[in-house]
């Protein structure tokens, strides 16, 4: 009997545990839900927001919508379902794609077939996120008027992401695809695409490593064949205290056309000292502009808020690196070695304006400010007779003078190709 009096307060602790571990559960959900969408609006470049939210112990549900900050060119919905559980949340939803100031749907309007579904789990205790999603194959046709027919044929796809609070992984396996254009096809794929971002809090630092691989190229046209394989574009963004960089490296295994090779090698540069600061203030007028209606750059006037902040970004004299390109072009007689730098004179920079790049002037006092140089080393012959060099030039050094280029100390000659 004694035994049997413990039972119902036993039931009834163990009732209270579960419902407190997992209204903890539900709440940790949305706690990581809502810093991941905030950290990702603090990149500056998208709009994130959320609505239909419905919270619960036991189930929760919303619709993420994803846009551009500063144009309306398409929209991203992600309705989900969560089902909460002690240790484990796991999510299911919809990828919904809009295109055009009338919103329509890429899959329901456009393609007439589904939308892509998407898992993912949440688990509680390490707070880690980890989930998947296939892209479906559609095949896209247009008949212009007196055209030949357009074909794209996208074979499908799938993606993975994984990570904690501050720490991304994403994966991305597309098939090849094709573009079919009467009598030319282009053809790509196996394509990946591997990507780590780790940020600090509201995305005030961060790193991002970007890996693109595309296995395979062939293009079949009336006047060329190409055919590549092993092309690499692999990028590195990192945003500190100070500075903004970008680095950037391209590695083209081989491009070939019929059994000639066209072009082959490697080249590695990097973009540095965009102001930090100027970054962050610049993002958040951008937001704050969006929320105002919206101000695209190019529609800002001279000396405004927004042009004041463009030129900011170079107050401390961007400087770009060219730190190894090694091309080749057997079939063209043509090969690039070398390295070298190029920096911008950021000073008096009030008698600068980003928003009148487009005039002749504006882009000519943009160009006096560049000053740098470059070794070319290995110069083909035929470069040195286009530069009115000698035949057995070997290298070459291209200096940067106040927007103006000298070719081993003499002003550039024109530059005409041969016919």
């Amino acid at each position: 009997m004694r035994k049997e009096r413990w039972i119902v307060p036993v039931v009834v602790v163990l009732a209270l545990t579960w419902a407190l571990a997992q209204y903890i559960a539900s709440l940790l959900f949305e706690r990581e839900l809502e810093r991941a969408m905030a950290d990702l609006q603090a990149r500056g470049d998208l709009r994130v927001s959320r609505s239909h939210v419905q919270r619960g112990w036991l189930s929760s549900s919303g619709t993420i919508h994803l846009s551009p900050l500063l144009s309306h060119n398409w929209h991203l919905s992600l309705p989900y379902e969560a089902n909460h559980g002690v240790l484990d949340t796991s999510v299911s939803g919809q990828i919904e794609l809009h295109h055009g100031r009338d919103d329509r749907g890429l899959f329901s309007d456009t393609l007439h077939s589904a939308s892509p579904t998407w898992e993912a789990h949440y688990r509680s205790l390490g707070g880690t996120f980890n989930g998947k999603l296939r892209l479906a194959s559609f095949v896209i046709s247009q008949s212009p008027p007196g055209e030949a027919t357009r074909e794209l044929h996208f074979r499908g796809g799938n993606i993975s992401f994984n990570g904690v609070y501050g720490d991304w992984h994403l994966g991305m396996y597309l098939e090849p695809w094709s573009l079919h254009d009467g009598d030319a096809e282009l053809e790509v794929g196996p394509s990946r695409l591997d990507s780590r971002y780790t940020y600090t809090a509201g995305a005030q630092s961060f790193s991002q490593h970007d890996q693109l691989t595309i296995d395979a190229l062939n293009l079949q046209h009336p006047r060329v064949n190409l055919e590549g394989s092993n092309l690499q574009l692999e990028t590195r963004t990192l945003l500190d205290d100070s500075e903004l960089r970008i680095g950037s490296q391209l590695s083209v295994g081989e491009v070939s056309s019929g059994d000639r090779l066209l072009l082959a090698g490697t080249a590695n540069m990097e973009l540095s000292r965009i102001n930090a600061d100027a970054l962050k203030e610049l993002i958040v007028l951008l937001r704050r502009k969006a929320a105002e209606g919206g101000m695209l750059p190019q529609a800002a006037q001279p000396g405004s808020e927004l042009d004041l902040a463009l030129i900011n970004l170079l107050q401390d004299s961007p400087r770009l690196d060219v730190h190894d390109v090694d091309l080749d072009s057997p079939m063209l007689g043509l090969s690039l070695k070398g390295s070298g730098v190029a920096i911008f004179d950021a000073r008096q920079l009030g008698q600068l304006s980003a928003v009148q790049l487009k005039e002749p002037q504006m882009r000519g006092r943009f160009q006096s400010r560049l000053d740098g140089d470059f070794e070319w080393l290995d110069v083909p012959a035929m470069v040195a007779l286009w530069l009115h060099e000698p035949l057995d030039t070997q290298s070459l050094t291209l200096d940067l003078v106040k927007g103006q280029i000298r070719i081993n100390g003499r002003p550039a000659p024109p530059f005409k190709l041969p016919r």
